[in-house]
């Protein structure tokens, strides 16, 4: 399988030549050989209508204009597209398909006849590859060959489609209470463009100023007295509020208990006065379909089925048979602890039925990563429910494989990662996993002058995850606790990394707890250990660095000693509206993190820290990441992020961080007109190079972290998404750095200290992936004097700037 990792690649300014060949590209007229009889649609508005009804009218339209790029009056969709169609070959791609068929029939005519299990997989394979073939031909038939897929047919007015969305747009308003509103097409035409304006006329809404409850089932009424009604007097008439109340009517009572109640028992009735033009809304609630009050089910005793791990098996009885709480469980083989399984369960013998429940137990009973799938059903009998839970094991052992590249900070390269999963290792639902990864990559050396080095990565790891939280003091029971996916994680991992400057090796151990809230907008994460020992093999060049720099008064060359280092950490996320989804609702994740380094040697008597031949490090580390998403109108989206973090040394540290617990700043995910962890800290000068730019060979590691990102997205055509953004951030030391001057936080200057930057992006999203191009800009670079930072003219007097002004960033998702 092939993987991409996020990574960051720094290009060189040459490659603007790929953007402006596209431009170039695109430039082709989108009126061009259009037939005489014919219009380019090239623009489409609604009229008279306010603003909010506009955006979700222009939705409804059957056709829209191809998306143009400003001033070449051309689409980069359609170029591709008629590139593709020069190449698309129809009579070519039957004869292939009929081919490949043949070959299929062949195939299969020898399968048929075979004796050796040997020559039946050889044969399987090929009908398989003959398979793949008929089907990509079959794609590239229906829909065109891979640049007419990705690009855009050009779009020629169609008066048919037109009247279907005026009947479209005549359809909407009725259905949001603008029952006397008519729509009127008005075209017009230039140059062999259609401009269509949809006006609307007699836009007056209708108000609700009744609202009636009728009940043929008396006794809903008591049970509807909480219910919430969205339907408000003096509120404009809705259709969609009317489908929402129904349906959130059937979800209330179902929730209360009555388990056979649909919102087909919910009928309404609308009378409209055209001369004042309001309206009263009627609902009626009828009785069930044998003309009865509607029931309250109560649950019965459970009945919990474990089916065979496999189809060969499958259909057999179930051998074990016992019993816990209020359910039966019925097992086919193995053995699972039934008090794990209880607590994911939330149906209880004599309490009336809830839906939200059954959705509870399906969902905690998935997260035990054990099933296949979970089925519940009932059967009732009377005024009772008997549930019951089906289940089917999955693979108990689970091997994958993975084969990629990932990129860091200058040339991508490959990597092999393999991992192995044990489901229910003790019996108690608990999943053991080993990893294990190995990498080469290119990276700048702090060493050498310039070019490209090698950089190794090997890691392993096994974990054994508890559905369950360990303590040596039962603090909680089980069955409390199930609908917080309680989990406990032990960890014991390896790593190995080989850089041109030092080899560092580190052996790590974590114990730690994970929870969320039922409705999974909160996470929390809890490490009560997290230990490492660290040691590292500096080259020869890289020790005279730091020496260098010890001897001026920085201590960096602590970070790289045999080290232990331990700490306690705490995660929370809140995502609120599902950030991630970018979905066409506003959403937000803020995410907090704290850690205490070394806190357990405050415990201890200095004389033991100097007594070890192990650095040790004590520091606090404190972490607050907000992200928000934000739709516009149409395809255009906005997005920002604010990320503050701060570490502190204090004690046997020595002024000096763990080098993995320092902030860095720059790079795809952080000030984009900035290389990978090359921008500040503060104010300092990192040493100029004879074409006047800087030398970004050295990370900048930092104790204080400030980012502010702004990015305006848009959809530009097909895959391609294009992006506006401005960056602002830096980081700092809480100490002053005689190696690094400027670099101190100060409360006096640090406003003067922010990078700016600034660039536009081209996203490729592929909805399981999203490749990323970044170009930054330095717009003020607080590495210069206090009168020359600001730099953003000189990118366009001399393009394309000052040496290093302009960098150009490849991730793998959004940066945010």
């Amino acid at each position: 399988m092939l993987n991409i990792l996020t990574a960051d690649l720094v290009l060189k300014a040459k490659d603007i030549n790929l953007f402006l060949l596209l431009l170039l590209t695109s430039a082709c007229s989108l009126t061009r050989n259009v037939p005489e009889d014919r219009l380019v649609l090239y623009d489409t508005k609604v009229s008279g209508v306010n603003k909010e009804d506009r955006r979700n009218m222009q939705g409804l339209f059957k056709q829209t204009p191809n998306t143009r790029i400003p001033i070449f009056n051309g689409s980069l969709g359609v170029t591709l597209y008629q590139i593709g169609a020069l190449t698309f070959n129809e009579e070519n791609l039957v004869a292939r398909r009929q081919q490949a068929r043949m070959e299929r029939d062949s195939l299969n005519v020898l399968l048929s006849g075979v004796k050796t299990d040997r020559e039946r997989r050889k044969l399987t394979r090929k009908v398989g590859r003959r398979d793949d073939r008929i089907a990509s031909l079959n794609r590239n038939l229906s829909y065109g060959n891979f640049l007419m897929r990705t690009g855009n047919e050009r779009v020629l007015y169609s008066p048919e489609l037109m009247e279907e969305t005026r009947k479209q747009l005549q359809f909407y308003l009725s259905n949001n209470g603008y029952f006397d509103a008519e729509v009127t097409e008005v075209l017009r035409q230039r140059r062999k463009k259609a401009y269509v304006d949809m006006q609307v006329s007699a836009y007056t809404p209708y108000l609700i100023t009744s609202f009636e409850e009728v009940y043929a089932d008396t006794s809903l009424y008591q049970a509807l007295q909480e219910y919430p009604n969205p339907i408000r007097l003096g509120n404009r008439y809705e259709q969609a509020v009317i489908s929402r109340d129904r349906q959130a009517i059937e979800d209330f009572l179902r929730e209360r208990g009555y388990y056979t109640f649909n919102k087909s028992f919910i009928q309404y009735e609308v009378e409209k006065n055209s001369a004042t033009q309001e309206l009263g809304v009627k609902r009626l609630i009828s009785a069930n379909e044998q003309g009865r009050p509607h029931q309250v089910f109560v649950l019965d005793s459970i009945q919990f089925f474990i089916d065979a791990p496999s189809e060969a098996l499958a259909g057999r009885n179930q051998s074990q048979r016992f019993r816990y709480r209020d359910i039966d469980f019925r097992l086919y083989d193995e053995r699972y602890s039934e008090r794990i399984l209880a607590s994911r369960v939330f149906l209880r013998k004599g309490v009336a039925f809830k839906r939200s429940d059954v959705i509870e137990t399906q969902r905690q009973l998935a997260n035990l990563d054990i099933f296949r799938f979970i089925n519940i059903t009932f059967e009732a009998v009377g005024d009772t429910l008997i549930p019951r839970i089906f289940t089917q094991p999955s693979e108990k052992y689970q091997l994958v494989n993975q084969l990629g590249a990932s990129i860091t900070e200058q040339v991508p390269g490959p990597f092999f990662s393999h991992s192995l999963r044990n489901r229910n290792l003790f019996r108690g639902a608990e999943i053991f996993e080993f990893n294990f990864r190995a990498g080469l990559e290119g990276v700048v050396s702090a060493t050498g002058e310039g070019g490209v080095f090698r950089s190794r990565e090997v890691s392993t790891s096994g974990s054994i995850l508890f559905p369950r939280f360990l303590t040596p003091v039962r603090l909680f029971q089980v069955d409390q606790i199930g609908r917080y996916n309680p989990q406990t994680r032990l960890l014991l991992g390896y790593n190995y990394v080989d850089r041109p400057e030092y080899n560092r090796e580190g052996l790590n151990a974590i114990l730690g707890y994970t929870w969320n809230t039922r409705n999974f907008r909160q996470q929390f994460t809890l490490n009560v250990v997290d230990a490492n020992f660290i040691r590292s093999s500096l080259s020869d060049d890289f020790n005279a660095i730091l020496e260098d720099l010890q001897n001026q008064g920085n201590n960096l060359i602590n970070s790289f000693l045999p080290s232990y280092v331990s700490s306690v950490s705490g995660q929370a996320i809140f995502n609120i509206n599902q950030y991630g989804n970018f979905q066409k609702r506003s959403a937000s994740l803020l995410r907090l993190y704290a850690e205490s380094g070394g806190t357990t040697l405050n415990l201890l008597q200095p004389e033991f820290v100097k007594a070890r031949n192990l650095a040790y490090f004590q520091f606090l580390k404190f972490q607050a990441d907000y992200r928000r998403f934000i739709p516009l109108e149409g395809r255009q989206t906005m997005g920002y992020r604010l990320n503050l973090g701060v570490a502190k040394p204090y004690g046997v540290s020595d002024g000096i961080l763990p080098y993995e617990k320092y902030f860095f700043a720059g790079g795809s995910t952080s000030i984009r007109a900035w290389q990978p962890r090359r921008l500040g800290p503060g104010s300092f000068t990192p040493p100029v190079l004879e074409n006047g730019g800087f030398d970004y060979r050295f990370e900048q590691p930092g104790d204080i972290l400030f980012e502010a990102m702004f990015e305006y997205r848009t959809k530009i055509y097909g895959y391609f998404d294009g992006a506006l953004f401005l960056d602002i951030g830096n980081s700092w030391t809480f100490f002053e750095d005689p190696t690094r001057p400027g670099a101190q936080f100060q409360w006096d200057r640090f406003l003067t200290e922010l990078a700016v930057g600034t660039g536009v992006g081209l996203r490729m999203d592929f909805d399981f992936l999203v490749f990323r191009l970044d170009m930054g800009i330095k717009a003020f670079d607080p590495a210069r004097p206090m009168t020359e930072r600001f730099i953003l003219g000189d990118f366009f007097r001399r393009f394309p700037g000052l040496p290093g002004q302009m960098v150009f960033n490849i991730g793998i998702g959004y940066p945010f």
